[in-house]
């Protein structure tokens, strides 16, 4: 679900380097303030808090820089807090390094946006995130088309025949026939997956695959309750394709893939 954001335009040129400000890990539906603990972002063990408008909430930290490197401990201590918050709340996740100046600029953006936010915050309520990444041998899987798929056997059989394996324009007329073979045999199994898995799942997010052994990288949104259920059946097709197929699993997750929301305030002049 999209949802724009108003940005609060300022000049940030003349932001001091050590002006405090609010790190924002998510927003959440709460009425009542809550400490999530010493687990902030940055090392310096900051309390996690709320800032409130109504019942909508951010869950924040302070913060004396407005801009983190994406580096492994700022990436896990943001991840960690996420995890934290979501053992009791539905989160709606924002993205690494959102730092606003105050808690008072962050209240008016969540009065700007507070039908909106509870909107999601309703569709997301006792729903978490799955990702799979579904590999395979490439070179494997290349070696039995070569073996099972008519055309490209026939097409072999006719070059070896005429001597003509080593020729530019052979090559590449077999390579490009090897590539539709490809995918045609990765869209089928992805299909299969897909409909495995389509009966457990609230709904789901294909994204880009990485690299030539991917084929598939998928995100799921799975009602809390319903967990085992999607967990045996990924087991289940992970059994049928055995050593075929490589399947990563990962979760539960905030809904990230689901959710498209971004907090924007533009860094202004210390007063």
């Amino acid at each position: 679900m999209d949802v724009p954001v108003p940005s609060a335009a300022r000049s940030e040129a003349a932001v001091k380097p050590q002006q405090e400000g609010r790190y924002v890990y998510g927003v959440i539906e709460a009425k009542e303030a809550v400490n999530f603990g010493k687990i902030g972002i940055g090392g310096m063990g900051e309390t996690v808090y709320t800032v409130h408008h109504g019942d909508v909430a951010a869950v924040v930290s302070k913060t004396p820089v407005f801009i983190f490197d994406p580096t492994r401990e700022n990436a896990l201590a943001h991840e960690h807090v996420i995890e934290t918050v979501m053992k009791s709340n539905t989160i709606i996740p924002m993205s690494f390094g959102t730092v606003f100046r105050t808690d008072d600029d962050i209240r008016e953006v969540l009065k700007s946006i507070h039908s909106s936010l509870k909107d999601v915050l309703k569709q997301m309520a006792g729903k978490v995130e799955f990702g799979l990444k579904v590999t395979w041998d490439r070179d494997r899987v290349v070696e039995e088309l070569k073996r099972e798929n008519e055309e490209i056997h026939r097409f072999q059989h006719e070059l070896t025949r005429k001597h003509l394996q080593s020729t530019y324009f052979a090559r590449m007329q077999l390579g490009r026939m090897i590539d539709k073979a490809l995918s045609e045999r990765a869209a089928d199994v992805v299909r299969e997956i897909y409909d495995t898995l389509r009966g457990v799942c609230v709904a789901s997010r294909d994204n880009k695959p990485i690299g030539d052994k991917m084929i598939m990288n998928a995100a799921f949104l799975i009602q809390k309750d319903r967990e085992t259920e999607f967990d045996e059946a990924v087991n289940r097709i992970a059994q049928k394709f055995g050593d075929r197929l490589n399947f990563k699993y990962t979760g539960p997750w905030p809904p990230y893939n689901f959710v498209n929301i971004r907090l924007k305030l533009e860094r202004g002049t210390a007063s």
